[in-house]
C-alpha cells in the first residue's frame, strides 16, 4: 500500500526520492514526506495529499542532501494529518514504515516512560524513538537496529537513517516488500523497484526477516541475528516507459488498451502444437501435478473473482472438486484441507498480506504442491510457492486492477488444461480449448474497437446512484468484477448477483432507476438469462445486454444491447470483461472522479 524510497549518494537525492515516490502512487496514499540530512542536521518535509503537495513544498523551501528517505502513507493508525505523515522523527533519527506494529502500544507506554515525546497517533513513531534510545544507550546504527526488531512485533518495512551517521541507512523486512536498488557510487533502497526505474536496473530483495545497510560504497544484508546472508541480485527489465500513461490519459485506459499483447504474452512459450506445455509450471510439475485430487484457491478482490471463474473451469472441466476463499476469512476459521490438494494463490501483487498467510497456514498441512498466479517474478509469494506461473501483464499502476485479472484467468485456464488432461481430456478437446485461448487476444482487440459504443453508454449512466450487474455461471464472477470496477473507480453504488437468484430478493430493487447490466455469451445458459432479463424488462428496469452477435438479442425500448465477438465458452470471462472495464473507466471519467487512484484504496494492500 504505502511506497518508500530512500537513497544514499554523492549527489543531491531529493529530486529521485520525489520521482521515486511519483512512480509509486499508484499504490494510494493521504500523504507524503521527506526527510534528508545535510550538514549533519535532519531535515524533514511533510503534506497532506498527493506527492505533487510535497513537491510544491520543497520547491519554495529546498532540502537538498545526499542521504534521505521519503513516503506515501495509506493512514491505519491516525487519520490523515500532517502529523502522522512519515517520516517520523526522534532527534537525530528519521524512519518510514509499511506495515503495522501490533505491540506498539506498550511499547508507546514504555518510551513515554523513558520521556521520550510522541506528536502523532501513529504505530511507527515507537520505532523511532526506539531506535534513538538505543542510539542514546551507546549503540551505532545497524546495532539499534537489530535490537529494534527484535522488540517489535507484527509487519514492516522499514527504512532508517541517523543525522548522527551521514551516509548510512538501515532496512529492515517482515510481511512488507522492500528491495535494494545498487547503482555506482550510489544506492538506494525502495518498497517497489518500479520507484527506481530511473536510476538502477540491479536489485536485491530481502528476504523475511532481513536487515540491509546501504551506504555510498556498497550494500550488505543480515539475518535478524546480525550475521551476514547473501541475497541474489537481480535484473529488473522494468523501463522507465512500461510505467509511464505515453499517450493515454490515466493509466487505467493505458492497461485496458494493454489487454491483447498482455493476454499473448501470457500464452507466449506456453502452448505447442496445440497442447499445453507441462514445463511451464516447471521441472517438478509432471511430479507434483501427478499428486492432486482436489484443487483449493484462495484470493482477495479481483483476483478472488479470477479465482471464481477457475472455480467453474476446473470443476466442469478437469472434473476436480475445487474451492475457492477469500485469504482474509480463510486464515482465521482453521479450514481443513485434505491431504494431496493443490493449493492455489493469485494475487497481482504477490504481496497481498492475507494471501500470504493462507498460503503459509496451508503449507503446515499435507498439499500435493502450492502454486501461485502471480505478476510480480520476485515477490514473497512466488518465493514461497513450490510453483509459480507468472502472468506477464507488465506493471499495472492503477489502482483498479484490469490487465491482470484477464491474464490471471489466461493463466488460470492453463492449469486448468494441464489438470485436465491427467483428469480424461482427450487431445481433441485440448486443441480446441487451446485454440479458444489463442484467440482472445484478438477477441479482446475487437471489443476495444468498441470503445466509442461504451463511452455513449457511459452517459446514460453518470447520473444513476445505483447498478445492477448479472451473469450465469462463470459469468456472474465477471458480473461481480464489473460491479466492483464500477463501484470503485465512479463510486457509484454496484452489485452483482447470479441471474437465476432475481426472484430470490433483489427483484425487489428494479424499477426505471436501477439499471440492471448483464452479460449473455452465447453459452449453454443464454436461454436461462433471457428469461431472467424478461423479468426485469417486466418491471420497467433499464437493461443493457452485452451479448453475442449470434445470441438473438436486440435493442428495442428499455433495452440496449451491446454485440460482442462469438467467442468459447472457455475464454467468455475474458472477453466480456473488457467491455464491462471500458464502461466503469467512462463513467469514472465523465464524474470526474480520480480514476486511477480512486479514494480510500490501495494498489498492493500488505496488511490485514
Amino acid at each position: 500500500m504505502c511506497g518508500i524510497v530512500g537513497a544514499v549518494a554523492q549527489r543531491n537525492v531529493t529530486p529521485i526520492l520525489i520521482e521515486g515516490l511519483k512512480r509509486l502512487e499508484y499504490r494510494g496514499y493521504d500523504s507524503a514526506g521527506v526527510a534528508v540530512i545535510a550538514d549533519g542536521r535532519l531535515q524533514l518535509a511533510r503534506a497532506v495529499g498527493k506527492v505533487a503537495e510535497l513537491e510544491a513544498l520543497l520547491v519554495a523551501t529546498p532540502r537538498p542532501g545526499t542521504t534521505g528517505i521519503c513516503h506515501t502513507r495509506w493512514a491505519t493508525h491516525g487519520v490523515p494529518a500532517e502529523r502522522n505523515s512519515h517520516p517520523h522523527v526522534s532527534t537525530d533519527v528519521a524512519v518510514v514504515h509499511n506495515g503495522i506494529i501490533e505491540n506498539h502500544e506498550e511499547l508507546r507506554e514504555e518510551l513515554v516512560a523513558l520521556g521520550y515525546q510522541f506528536q502523532s497517533e501513529t504505530d511507527t513513531e515507537v520505532v523511532a524513538h526506539l531506535v534513538q534510545h538505543y542510539i542514546d544507550g551507546g549503540k551505532d546504527l545497524r546495532e539499534a537496529m537489530l535490537a529494534t526488531v527484535k522488540r517489535i512485533t507484527g509487519a514492516y518495512a522499514l527504512v532508517v537513517i541517523s543525522a548522527k551517521e551521514p551516509g548510512r541507512m538501515l532496512l529492515a523486512r517482515r510481511g512488507s516488500p522492500l528491495c535494494i536498488g545498487i547503482g555506482v557510487g550510489e544506492n538506494f533502497a525502495a518498497s517497489d523497484a518500479t520507484a527506481l526505474v530511473s536510476v538502477t536496473s540491479r536489485i536485491v530483495y530481502l528476504d523475511e526477516g532481513d536487515l540491509g545497510e546501504i551506504t555510498t560504497d556498497g550494500y550488505a544484508v543480515f539475518d535478524r541475528e546480525g550475521r551476514a546472508v547473501i541475497r541474489k541480485e537481480h535484473l529488473s527489465n522494468l523501463s522507465a516507459g512500461a510505467v509511464d500513461k505515453g499517450e493515454y490519459r490515466h493509466f487505467m485506459i493505458k492497461e485496458i488498451f494493454d489487454q491483447p499483447t498482455a493476454l499473448a504474452n501470457t500464452l507466449e512459450g506456453r502452448i505447442n502444437g496445440g497442447r499445453v506445455l507441462e514445463a511451464c509450471l516447471g521441472p517438478r510439475a509432471a511430479e507434483l501435478l501427478a499428486r492432486v485430487k482436489r484443487v483449493r484457491l484462495v484470493a482477495c478482490g479481483t483476483s478472488a473473482h479470477a479465482g471464481l471463474v477457475a472455480q467453474y473451469w476446473i470443476e466442469q472441466i478437469a472434473k476436480l472438486p475445487c474451492r475457492i476463499e477469500l485469504a482474509s476469512e480463510f486464515r482465521y476459521r482453521d479450514p481443513v484441507i485434505e491431504p494431496d490438494t493443490l493449493f492455489i494463490s493469485i494475487s497481482q501483487s504477490g504481496e497481498t498480506a492475507d494471501t500470504l498467510e493462507a498460503l503459509r497456514h496451508a503449507k503446515t498441512k499435507q498439499l500435493a504442491a502450492s502454486l501461485v498466479i502471480c505478476n510480480a517474478p520476485e515477490s514473497s509469494l512466488v518465493r514461497e510457492s513450490d510453483i509459480a506461473l507468472m502472468t506477464h501483464a507488465g506493471p499495472e499502476r492503477s489502482v483498479a486492477s484490469t490487465k491482470a485479472f484477464t491474464t490471471q484467468l489466461m493463466a488460470l485456464a492453463l492449469v486448468m488444461l494441464l489438470l485436465a488432461r491427467r483428469n480424461g481430456l482427450s487431445e481433441d478437446q485440448e486443441r480446441r480449448y487451446v485454440k479458444s485461448l489463442e484467440a482472445a487476444a484478438r477477441q479482446v482487440d475487437e471489443v476495444l474497437k468498441e470503445d466509442a459504443v461504451l463511452q455513449r453508454l457511459a452517459e446514460r449512466l453518470i447520473a444513476k446512484e445505483h447498478a445492477l450487474f448479472l451473469g450465469r455461471g462463470p459469468m456472474w464472477p465477471v458480473a461481480m468484477e464489473g460491479a466492483l470496477k464500477l463501484k470503485e473507480i465512479s463510486y457509484i453504488h454496484a452489485e452483482a448477483y447470479a441471474a437465476g437468484e432475481l426472484k430470490h430478493g433483489p427483484l425487489a430493487l428494479v424499477d426505471e432507476h436501477m439499471p440492471v447490466i448483464a452479460v449473455a455469451p452465447d453459452g449453454h445458459l443464454l436461454e436461462k438469462v433471457k428469461s431472467n432479463l424478461q423479468e426485469v424488462k417486466a418491471r420497467g428496469g433499464e437493461l443493457y445486454v452485452f451479448a453475442d452477435r449470434e445470441a438473438g438479442f436486440k435493442s428495442e425500448p428499455g433495452v440496449t444491447v451491446i454485440g460482442m465477438p462469438h467467442a468459447d465458452e472457455l475464454t467468455d470471462p475474458i472477453v466480456y470483461t473488457v467491455p464491462l472495464q471500458l464502461l466503469a473507466y467512462h463513467v469514472a471519467v465523465l464524474k470526474g472522479t480520480d480514476v486511477d487512484q480512486p479514494r480510500n484504496l490501495a494498489k498492493s494492500v500488505t496488511v490485514e
